[in-house]
């Protein structure tokens, strides 16, 4: 029985070798995909999206974005931390829009007066800030309610400060004449609010009245 079961074992596995061996001899057969692969598959394909603006909404753009930052406070701080980084988005936006109708005069005149606006008021905004800096400082140094308690220590150099706010002050008031009210708005009030706790002299002192 055992000598039986030695030849059958025997007879597969020599059926299992002559299997192999024919297997090995054919060609690899290549099994068809589920799904046909694109040609576009393999491609990179870029994102990209056109949207064209007229002549007409290029300069509504341009005449609306003036307005808006012209009717701010520049004065006002908070309002410009909210702001300022729409206007700087838009603004980008509108750098681009304006490229095909820059060489019209109209359309060009307006590009370059919003350049000249967001010139004057990065200008009025670092001063400002500066000035504002300076007021603290010098609230603080007078302590408590101006009672002296607990005052911190006094700016030793306010006078070249100041000096340097309204040299500052005049340049870009003798550069950009157009915008003397957004300057004085932002600069002249801030050097009266510092002149009440510094005395010095600057151009426009006496239109605030001390």
């Amino acid at each position: 029985m055992a000598t039986a079961a030695m030849r059958r074992f025997a007879s597969c596995a020599g059926r299992a070798t002559r299997f192999a061996r024919v297997q090995s001899a054919l060609p690899a057969a290549r099994l068809p995909l589920a799904c046909p692969r694109s040609p576009f598959q393999d491609s990179v394909r870029s994102y990209i999206t056109v949207q064209k603006y007229t002549r007409d909404d290029v300069v509504s753009l341009l005449d609306e974005y003036h307005a808006t930052v012209m009717s701010t406070n520049w004065a006002d701080y908070l309002n410009l931390v909210y702001s300022v980084p729409f206007w700087e988005a838009e603004f980008e936006k509108l750098t681009t829009v304006v490229q095909p109708y820059l060489h019209e005069p109209e359309v060009g005149d307006k590009f370059k007066q919003v350049q000249e606006m967001m010139d004057v008021f990065y200008q009025c905004e670092d001063v400002r800030d500066h000035l504002n800096e300076l007021a603290e400082l010098a609230t603080r140094a007078s302590g408590f309610m101006g009672t002296g308690f607990a005052a911190e220590e006094k700016v030793e150099n306010m006078d070249e400060h100041a000096k340097s706010a309204a040299e500052s002050y005049d340049k870009i008031l003798e550069k950009h004449p157009d915008f003397k009210p957004k300057i004085e708005q932002t600069i002249g009030h801030g050097l009266a609010i510092l002149r009440q706790k510094h005395k010095f002299k600057f151009q426009s002192m006496h239109r605030y009245f001390y």
